[in-house]
């Protein structure tokens, strides 16, 4: 006979995912980030991750003047290559933060997501372009040089379906609930907030989210570099469905380990069913007049 309390550490560990998030410390040379980054991807699976995240722009320094000169074909690229060989030979999944994508005439903010067999399963590019003028403050135009995605993208993994944003995409509540109209467990977004919308906003809507749809958020940043060129506010965060903020690194180059419970996901729609009690027939009726 079974003992009771392996079956509940059986059926424990098969609702539960260890998650690593990465907050990298990114220079202007390429090949060292590359390294540095999968130096954490071994460090993750060596913790025994299940799965490993990077950073917004985690193979070159953020900013227009950078995306094209450091720009790679997916998965052809160098930095693919690396991400598919670290994957393979760790066994673990990889969200491989994004990278400025060449694509024909066209350039994009692209993340990739790698199966632990090395294969990449899907790519998804940032769909809202980080388009802002906040006066005697920062003035930021993506749109100068990237073009934007036109789908979203979601992949499965241990029983937890996962949904991909980047960055800016977060601000956009409509996005969000697509993807858990979708069945979505979990929302991860490589992200990079800058100094003053970070402070501001950089939390809050990461628990917006995460309450909004009853699931885990993950914002991942790279760390807080220095002047000049951009500078990215830090703050890794991971919150849970009911919109606690479970950990928070600050501005330095760091490693979130943690292990998630999708039941938490199940229990929070079950005891506050917002999702089931949707009055689209009244919300409808509202648009309608």
């Amino acid at each position: 006979m079974v003992h009771m309390s392996i079956l509940k550490q059986y059926f424990r560990t098969m609702s539960t995912i260890r998650l690593a998030l990465v907050q990298l410390a990114v220079s202007d040379d390429k090949l060292r980030n590359i390294t540095r980054a999968i130096n954490y991807i071994e460090h993750a699976k060596e913790n025994q991750s299940n799965i490993v995240v990077l950073p917004e722009c985690f193979n070159s320094s953020y900013g227009t003047s950078h995306f094209q000169k450091n720009a790679e074909e997916i998965p052809e690229g160098q930095t693919s290559i690396a991400l598919s060989d670290a994957a393979k030979k760790n066994n673990i999944y990889v969200i491989g933060g994004t990278i400025p994508e060449r694509e024909g005439d066209k350039l994009y903010n692209t993340c990739t997501i790698w199966a632990p067999d090395g294969k990449m399963i899907g790519k998804y590019r940032k769909m809202h372009l980080f388009d802002i003028d906040i006066k005697g403050k920062i003035t930021f135009r993506e749109s100068d040089s990237l073009s934007p995605g036109n789908s979203l993208l979601t992949f499965e993994m241990m029983g937890c379906k996962i949904g991909i944003g980047i960055c800016y995409d977060i601000r956009f509540e409509e996005m969000a609930r697509l993807y858990r109209n979708q069945g979505c467990k979990m929302l991860i977004y490589p992200a990079a907030f800058n100094m003053t919308t970070g402070p501001l906003h950089w939390s809050l809507l990461q628990r917006s989210r995460a309450n909004d749809n009853q699931l885990y958020v993950a914002c991942v940043s790279p760390a807080r570099g220095s002047p000049p060129g951009y500078i990215a506010w830090g703050h890794t965060q991971l919150t849970n469905p009911w919109g606690e903020i479970l950990h928070e690194l600050d501005s330095t180059e760091d490693m979130i380990i943690c292990d998630i419970d999708l039941k938490i996901v199940d229990e929070v729609r079950a005891q506050i069913p917002t999702f089931y009690q949707r009055r689209t027939d009244l919300y409808d009726t509202i648009w309608m007049k």
